[in-house]
């Protein structure tokens, strides 16, 4: 009954001789395997007794076993103090045989080395953490336009030209949208309200390849390759319209079919082949053969001569220059000269050249080589050599000579000159070959002798 009494004493003792006792166990390593025996002791005396004592017996005599129940507390509870006291302070404990085995140590880290790699906290933590949620929404939203083509023959191949622009439709969306930590997962559309219809864009695609080759579109300019007749329809036996000169430039109306367009030439319109058309893109050197043919449509007997002739100065350098009959090179030598009067006098410089080749046969005359007067100016029909003038140069009678059929022949009374003069138009009929020789010269074919000469020194462009 031993055991009995140290139970009794246990329960009568207060908290602090218990724990002075432990502390005493602590301190002491042979204390403590005594203490531990009678542990285990005390427990296997327990157990018999809770086999041996039914329910009814415990109810009947409750101031005895809870007493007991309270002692078997104590020692259980001393014995996991004791043990936490290890556990916590092994090197104070100082225990000389452990209660634990290594093998068991190492498969508890080994299983704690798992469970940090499953990570199962975080995982854990993740989901709990998930913020989801949902909402509802009304908006209106944009429909898109469609694009729709048309094939125009009157394009450039390939070519886009939008006669339409596009326009968004609009659509009333009732929707729920789900998130998840604040980012967008779903959406479901509940319904989809018309709001208003979009508006298509509207593309016509070029398929000329025509126009495309000459790089033009309808209503540019144009030239003609080779001289030919505009023709009333695209029937090639239908009626000639007019005719256009190599490398005239006309103006493109229409393209009925790849193979023939409508023209426009100096307000003339009708139809040619493609074929016989070409553009600054696809020939540039066309631009200036169009200006010099533009130059000579403009030259005929009744052309106006008080206007200039639109040369160049290089244009004159080359019409001037090699002519066979000018063997003493005054006119190649003074084609500047000529150059110069019609940019002063507002004059044409072809035509009073033709005058100085008339008159004085190519600058053969007496009164040309003694008097560098290429016109004969002043001379009269009784005594031509006696009473024409002399001039310094031919450049200076070139000049005397536009001055004045400038001031009195070929503008009418008051029209402004160069310097600031008035014309006086005393012999004034018309600004033309004929108009001048009927108060100029004496021979009636006069107009006609000059006029030849022009054709000529124009021919060399």
């Amino acid at each position: 009954m031993s055991s009995n009494k140290d139970s009794y004493n246990y329960q009568n003792r207060n908290l602090s001789e218990v724990f002075r006792e432990l502390q005493e166990i602590k301190n002491n390593p042979d204390a403590q395997q005594t203490y531990m025996r009678q542990a285990d002791e005390q427990h296997t005396v327990e157990v018999k007794q809770k086999k041996n004592v039914n329910y009814s017996t415990v109810k009947s005599q409750p101031n005895y076993k809870t007493r007991d129940l309270k002692l078997s507390h104590i020692i259980t509870g001393c014995g996991i103090i004791v043990v936490s006291f290890a556990l916590l302070f092994p090197k104070d404990l100082a225990f000389n045989q452990s209660y634990a085995k290594p093998e068991e140590i190492e498969q508890v880290s080994e299983y704690e080395l798992n469970r940090h790699r499953l990570n199962m906290q975080n995982i854990i933590s993740e989901n709990a953490d998930m913020d989801r949620v949902k909402e509802q929404i009304v908006e209106e939203r944009d429909v898109e336009f469609e694009t729709q083509f048309t094939d125009t023959p009157s394009l450039p191949k390939g070519e886009e030209v939008v006669t339409q622009e596009g326009v968004l439709g609009k659509d009333k969306i009732t929707a729920i949208r789900t998130y998840e930590n604040g980012t967008f997962v779903e959406e479901i559309i509940l319904s989809k309200e018309k709001v208003q219809d979009p508006t298509p864009k509207l593309v016509n695609l070029g398929t000329s390849e025509f126009l495309a080759k000459h790089k033009v579109h309808i209503g540019d300019t144009m030239y003609f390759v080779d001289t030919s007749k505009i023709k009333e329809t695209v029937d090639p036996a239908s009626a000639d319209v007019a005719e256009v000169k190599k490398s005239i430039d006309v103006k493109l109306l229409e393209l009925p079919n790849e193979d023939y367009a409508k023209i426009s030439f100096d307000g003339v319109e009708g139809f040619v082949k493609t074929s016989n058309l070409t553009s600054a893109t696809s020939t540039p050197s066309i631009i200036e053969k169009n200006r010099i043919q533009r130059i000579l449509l403009k030259v005929n007997i009744n052309m106006d001569l008080n206007k200039p002739s639109g040369l160049t100065l290089n244009d004159y350098k080359k019409i001037f220059t090699g002519l066979s009959n000018d063997t003493n090179k005054i006119f190649e030598n003074n084609y500047q000269a000529f150059y110069n009067i019609e940019k002063k006098y507002n004059i044409n410089g072809i035509f009073i050249a033709s005058i100085a080749i008339h008159e004085s046969g190519w600058g053969t005359s007496q009164i040309a080589k003694d008097k560098k007067n290429l016109f004969g100016y002043g001379s009269y029909d009784s005594t031509p050599y006696e009473s024409s003038f002399e001039f310094a140069d031919y450049s200076e009678g070139i000049e005397t000579v536009a001055k004045s059929l400038t001031k009195y022949y070929l503008n009418p009374v008051g029209t402004i000159i160069a310097g600031g003069e008035v014309a006086e138009g005393t012999y004034y009929n018309s600004p033309t070959l004929i108009g001048v020789n009927t108060r100029y010269a004496s021979d009636s074919e006069w107009h006609n002798k000059v006029y030849k000469y022009m054709e000529l020194l124009y021919n060399r462009l």
